[in-house]
């Protein structure tokens, strides 16, 4: 796929009518294939009303894109569900580039949708900047994060709670605010996989800082183990009923972006407290 022209402005770039999708079009289609819930992808949504609009491309069409993409997801057709079966060589071609440089290409189609963001207050749920994000979990401190580090964590954020419909996998808790976007394979440990959405789980912050610490995994066949020092140690009625409580259940599958099954072994062999 060609390089964006930075000569063009985002209006110039975006504006094109013909028939074949330019690269920064196929970017806020792939943005929005991650941002919405599944069952979402329909000309009726106002989020697709909008942003066709402002793409010059018809609601129909981007739904269409949005439905291309979902056939091409392992998650979307290993349930039994299915987008459409016309995938064109460039939705694969845009798919596959996406697989194989999430980072760049989540970053990139997040700095678009926060311009289209600043244009329409539709879209500002979609934006990177309706968040406040710091990374105290990849880090262990807090601190001012740089602009690009901000995009992406909330393109990961966003990517995951919507795969998970806005529940945790282990707990079902459903306020948004309690929920993290928890990296399977930490963030420190693997640079090329931290926007990758099948390197993620959406937990509770109970969760999330007791998978962080390995004392509860989840094996690559999605079921939830409990560590023996957890279970040896834990005696309140919470940790019972919200932890102790867990082992060997299985997790709530994502609708979208199945977590790796290898990611998975990473922490049940390097992190998980056995």
């Amino acid at each position: 796929m060609r390089p964006l022209r930075k000569n063009l402005t985002l209006k110039q770039s975006l504006g094109n009518k013909m028939a074949n999708w330019s690269r920064e079009q196929l970017l806020v289609a792939l943005n929005l294939y991650c941002q919405l819930p599944f069952g979402k992808f329909h000309s009726k949504n106002p989020i697709i009303i909008v942003t066709s609009k402002l793409i010059e491309r018809t609601p129909s069409s981007l739904a269409m894109k949005l439905c291309n993409f979902a056939s091409l997801d392992p998650a979307i057709t290993a349930s039994g569900r299915k987008g459409l079966p016309g995938a064109s060589s460039l939705d694969r071609k845009t798919w596959q580039e996406f697989q194989e440089n999430l980072n760049e290409i989540g970053y990139e189609s997040q700095k678009i949708m926060d311009k289209l963001a600043e244009k329409e207050k539709t879209l500002e749920q979609l934006s990177s900047n309706n968040e406040t994000l710091n990374i105290e979990s990849y880090y262990g401190e807090t601190k001012k994060i740089e602009i690009s580090s901000r995009i992406r964590q909330s393109f990961f954020r966003k990517t995951i709670l919507s795969s998970y419909e806005n529940r945790c996998c282990m707990s079902s808790i459903n306020t948004n605010s309690l929920l993290i976007a928890s990296h399977i394979v930490p963030w420190s440990k693997d640079q090329k996989n931290r926007l990758n959405p099948s390197n993620g789980l959406c937990l509770s912050a109970l969760h999330d800082k007791a998978y962080d610490q390995g004392l509860i995994t989840v094996t690559p066949d999605f079921k939830i183990i409990v560590s023996k020092n957890l279970q040896e140690n834990e005696t309140s009625k919470i940790g019972k009923d919200y932890l102790l409580a867990l082992n060997n259940k299985e997790i709530l599958l994502p609708h979208k972006f199945l977590p790796d099954r290898e990611f998975l072994a990473y922490h049940n062999e390097n992190i998980f407290i056995k």
